[in-house]
């Protein structure tokens, strides 16, 4: 089994058996968004909208492969896809003193 990482992080993944550090591929999956202006205002400043479009540089499935992303990326799959996971970055992940996640206990597939 490969894990191909394509989020621009190095993530360290630490389990039961051990710990593996995934380096980033050099190709990152992304959602497209764009911004658009409501014409609502809160309190004097203006409210846009995010909308989410395609996502971008997500491989066709491999057999044996799976892609580390990010939990956008794997949110706006909805469950598509069977081969893209994201870490799991709940109360399990590990953080240094400062709160950054220095690593995390698993992956998340919908």
């Amino acid at each position: 089994m490969e894990v191909i990482n394509l989020t621009p992080h190095a993530i360290k993944v630490v389990g039961k058996d051990g710990e593996r550090v995934y380096q980033p591929s050099g190709l990152v999956a992304r959602v497209e968004q764009s911004v658009v202006e409501t014409g609502d205002y809160i309190d004097g400043f203006s409210v846009s909208q995010s909308v989410f479009g395609d996502i971008v540089n997500l491989p066709a499935p491999q057999p044996g492969v799976y892609y580390l992303v990010s939990a956008m990326v794997l949110g706006a799959l909805a469950g598509s896809r069977s081969d893209v996971v994201a870490p799991k970055t709940d109360a399990t992940a590990i953080r240094n003193e400062k709160g950054h996640i220095v690593a995390v206990r698993g992956f998340l597939k919908y």
